[in-house]
């Protein structure tokens, strides 16, 4: 119980400190926004303040911080205090250099951020990775949330049913301008999530009368604590299991949605990094009503998350409070998939120069993608195995964009003669997981396909490896910024 607290301390403070450090050096002034310079009508306007901050809270949420604690409280209660100390060094910190480089580059997406900090060569290949992740995370946040209302409703098969009408949401959000539906039903969803986690929390906190041992792991619970030993080490597991709340380099193809509709640059702060931060917050609380569950009955250990998703509500809240929380989840994961789906979009329409303000044209952008996602939907659904390799694929992807966004954040800084360290540390960090996952995982490892090796095996390679690239990409942010220097002296 003392670690979930000093947890959410953590978030608190370090909102109000380094928040602020990372704030300064950057540095958010008073020059015009995108949403001024190149103002559209349809993805380039001015929205209010609160308005932005909810739809990136709803926009980089997902179902990353309840179902993915869910599953990664199961490395036991340190869990409580990764994830606010990955948030606030990582995480918000990729969330607000994502921000800020799209606002600075005239909300440019993601994949123009990498060309112009990492190069074309790498570029190429990130422009190509992105966007089939981005279908995946479409895929799947129309596969989880209609998985969760069929099991609302046992007694009608409706699977398909509520993807077609999921699909077809994410479609028209897709194409309309951000304030004719994002604008107008984010702030309602918005709400939903947050009364839906605070009541939980609420009662959380409450229960904490009877019993303050709740939150602390039973002998139950040790006994199938996930460690090495049972083929689940924290390194690299937890970091891919975990994505929304600690670092998820989805919310970095997201940020530039709000850079295009932020009026103040000096309102970046809460809403990236601040943003993130509830965000962990949020995690938090479901990490927490897991561990609860676990204790409780220990035969939830090996469920379904979605199963436990359900016994969380109906715990803690009861059958009808509980059904409301279980639609502001699905509420969660829609949020995220109708604008990754218009994440694709803006990409895809960057890449190719195709102007998007009529109509006709981002219907057209759009049509192979709906193709494409449909077939993904399809495989999914053959078997049980099928979508957790789409899962799988998803969350190490996921975290391939968070490292090429810290580094791209690195050298866009020590191209300024800025401390850089704030991003390449962090993203030193997430490489080696990253590197370490693929060079370990493997169907006899319990994932998807990778190289298998054995886990010592796969820390020093990839530990040379970061090494290799973390030198590389600080010779680049130096290169940069002796060639800046260089073009101010002959002027």
């Amino acid at each position: 119980m003392i670690l979930f607290f000093i947890g959410l301390i953590m978030l608190v403070v370090g909102y109000y400190t380094y928040g602020k450090f990372v704030e300064k050096i950057v540095g958010p002034d008073n020059r015009p926004t995108p949403a001024i310079t190149k103002r559209d009508g349809v993805d380039y306007l001015i929205l209010p303040h609160w308005k932005n901050m909810l739809i990136q809270l709803l926009n980089i949420a997902g179902v990353g911080p309840v179902i993915g604690v869910i599953i990664g409280i199961k490395f036991g209660e340190w869990v409580f205090l990764i994830i606010p100390l990955g948030n606030i060094i990582a995480g918000a910190t990729h969330d607000f250099l994502a921000g800020m480089m799209s606002i600075r580059g005239n909300g440019v997406n993601l994949p123009t951020i990498v060309k112009n900090n990492l190069g074309k060569l790498y570029s190429k290949f990130f422009s190509v990775f992105t966007i089939g992740l981005l279908l995946l995370v479409v895929a799947v946040f129309i596969d989880v949330p209609a998985k969760l209302v069929d099991k609302m409703l046992p007694s009608y098969e409706i699977f398909w049913y509520a993807v077609v009408a999921i699909f077809v949401y994410y479609v028209i959000a897709t194409l309309f301008p951000i304030d004719k539906i994002i604008g107008k039903c984010y702030p309602l969803f918005g709400g939903m999530l947050l009364v839906g986690t605070l009541a939980i929390f609420a009662s959380m906190i409450y229960m904490m009368f009877d019993d303050v041992n709740m939150l602390t792991p039973t002998a139950d619970f040790l006994n199938v604590q996930w460690d090495a030993e049972n083929g689940h080490p924290i390194i690299p597991l937890l970091f891919v299991t975990i994505a929304c709340g600690i670092i998820s380099g989805f919310h970095a193809t997201q940020s530039p949605i709000i850079a295009r509709t932020i009026a103040s640059e000096r309102q970046a702060r809460s809403s990236f990094y601040g943003m993130m931060v509830l965000e962990g917050f949020i995690a938090m609380v479901w990490a927490g009503a897991a561990m609860v569950i676990y204790n409780e009955f220990p035969d939830s250990f090996g469920e379904n998350p979605t199963n436990v998703l359900l016994q969380i509500t109906n715990y803690f809240l009861g059958s009808y409070v509980g059904l409301i929380t279980v639609v502001a989840v699905i509420i969660l994961a829609v949020t995220s998939g109708d604008t990754a789906m218009r994440s694709v979009r803006l990409s895809f329409a960057e890449m190719f120069s195709i102007n998007q303000k009529t109509f006709s044209k981002r219907l057209l952008v759009c049509l192979p993608f709906i193709v494409i996602v449909s077939l993904l939907l399809t495989w999914a659904k053959t078997d049980a195995e099928s979508f957790n390799n789409l899962w799988n694929y998803f969350a190490w992807g996921n975290q391939v964009l968070a490292v090429s966004t810290l580094f791209a954040g690195s050298v866009w800084l020590f191209s300024q003669q800025k401390n850089g360290y704030i991003a390449i540390i962090p993203g030193a960090f997430m490489c080696f997981i990253v590197l370490c996952y693929i060079l370990w995982i493997s169907p006899q490892h319990g994932g998807p396909v990778g190289f298998g090796l054995d886990l010592d095996t796969s820390y020093w390679i990839a530990g040379a490896l970061t090494l290799l690239i973390v030198l590389i990409v600080k010779a680049r942010g130096e290169k940069m910024a002796s060639l800046k220097c260089k073009d101010w002296n002959k002027n």
